[in-house]
């Protein structure tokens, strides 16, 4: 275990940086103890997680509200505390069947040998969550992990206090910390965590962080997976009514006040559209929120960081010619309760941070295109994104929008809602992250494939043995490398 313990002096150590330290020894030495959990203990587990989360959902809703500064009790429960009821009756039918050892193909010439590929626990993952989504993304790779064998230790956003203490809690209620732990605070804690020498890490956040997680834990060798963000395009082409999209539009992007990786970041509206889908999406707006300030159900922005850099957002389009659509039908004063109104920015420019940057706001830029091949050309000369939308009926043109990008989601007219669904799996590819879970393969991201290959007593390959001047070895070469 000498290279997990600090070691630096202990005086030197502050005792909250020393105590992760001394968790992940612990756990490290638990799983060495116990290294297969079979599928009955790993389903009990899940099972335990479950009742608590059920037990406690007001108040993880409560701390997550007290954290925003107003979100909605059923926002939370909807958004992440169902997706983790269901991602847990999930692994919990399916894990079974995963863990069975894979047979595979042994060739001729090594016959009559087994091989096979059994599903190992890697061990003790690192799993460092965000704080838009601070239960769905904590808990979500928890369950995959310990669907796996695995244990964990999960770092929680320090924007996230009052729901991290609160997770830290009820999880302490049914895992030892040897098996699951919380991690709180920010600063120097966070900094550690990540250089932390665990089995796996799995990061959830901006591409920028991701890249310091991934050079930390490069450090140790750790493999990692980065849930990444970026900006993600929707397109809506000229046959589909835009009343349709707009209504789905308006539930992705304001769901969370768009404080969600996979939100639509942008849009790209066949040209001469942008008033009327204005209307229909200023309609939808107002039926879902007829007023914002004082309105439970419209989500605050998480901070005030936040809320100056998307207001920074906006002020610099602004400064630069665009024109802003701001759905406030009340003209309400929102700066006091950290709330953006919904908005559509018009005559965008690519120079623009509304579009340099993701905006993770209720704020939606609109550009019109002319052929849907420029759009293609716009969206491929740039950073590939966690999720693109494409509204169209037609299946045929949206295969060929699917062949013609990269993206870690493709959505044919549908945003966001894949995130929720148990047997897809989740993540980017490129600057938009590495690796996946959910599904199968969150199960499988988290196990170690390790190959077996198995002699009988008879053992073949003494005929092929020097010296190489046998018949065997003509026979050999004229049967497995003639041209």
């Amino acid at each position: 275990m000498n290279n997990i313990v600090k070691t630096s002096k202990a005086a030197e150590t502050p005792p909250d940086i020393q105590a992760m330290f001394d968790i992940l020894a612990a756990q490290k030495l638990a799983y060495q103890r116990h290294t297969l959990p079979n599928a009955q203990e790993r389903i009990e587990r899940l099972s335990q997680l479950r009742q608590v989360l059920l037990k406690y959902q007001d108040d993880i809703a409560s701390a997550i509200n007290q954290d925003y500064g107003n979100r909605a009790f059923a926002e939370t429960k909807i958004g992440e505390l169902l997706t983790c009821v269901e991602q847990v009756s999930y692994y919990s039918k399916h894990l079974t069947r995963w863990m069975k050892p894979s047979k595979r193909h042994i060739s001729p010439l090594h016959q009559p040998a087994k091989g096979w590929v059994e599903y190992q626990p890697l061990g003790v993952i690192g799993i460092i969550t965000p704080w838009n989504y601070p239960l769905l993304l904590s808990v979500g790779p928890l369950i995959c992990a310990l669907a796996a064998g695995n244990h964990a230790m999960i770092k929680i956003s320090s924007a996230s206090a009052h729901f991290g203490k609160l997770l830290e809690k009820i999880l302490a209620e049914i895992f030892p910390q040897d098996l699951v732990a919380v991690i709180n605070g920010g600063g120097a804690i966070s900094d550690t965590f990540s250089h932390l020498p665990f089995d796996k890490i799995i990061f959830t956040g901006s591409t920028e962080i991701g890249k310091t997680v991934m050079k930390a834990a490069s450090e140790n060798l750790v493999p990692v997976i980065l849930e990444l963000g970026g900006k993600s395009p929707a397109i809506v082409h000229p046959e589909l009514p835009l009343k349709d999209a707009a209504q789905r539009l308006a539930m992705g992007k304001l769901w969370n006040a768009g404080q969600t990786c996979v939100a639509p970041d942008y849009l790209f509206l066949p040209r001469g559209k942008t008033t009327e889908f204005a209307g229909f999406f200023e309609s939808f707006v107002q039926s879902m929120y007829p007023t914002l300030k004082d309105n439970q159900d419209y989500t605050s922005i998480i901070n005030d960081k936040q809320y100056r850099r998307i207001q920074g957002y906006l002020e610099d389009a602004k400064a630069q010619g665009a024109d802003l659509i701001e759905i406030n039908l009340n003209n309400e004063n929102l700066e006091e309760v950290r709330k953006i109104a919904p908005t559509l920015v018009t005559n965008i420019s690519p120079e623009m941070q509304i579009m340099q940057n993701e905006i993770f706001g209720p704020v939606l830029p609109i550009l019109e295109y002319d052929s849907i091949d420029e759009v293609l050309d716009f969206i491929n000369a740039r950073p590939r994104p966690l999720a693109l939308y494409y509204f169209d009926y037609d299946k045929d043109r949206a295969e060929y929008i699917a062949n013609r990008t990269h993206s870690g989601h493709f959505g044919h007219n549908q945003v966001v809602t894949h995130v929720a669904q148990d047997d897809l799996p989740f993540g980017g590819v490129g600057a938009s992250g590495m690796g996946k879970y959910h599904g199968p393969e969150g199960f499988f991201s988290f196990s170690h494939e390790r190959s077996v290959m198995s002699n009988p007593k008879f053992y073949s390959l003494k005929f092929i043995l020097p010296p190489f001047n046998k018949a065997v070895h003509k026979i050999l070469f004229k049967t497995f490398l003639r041209k």
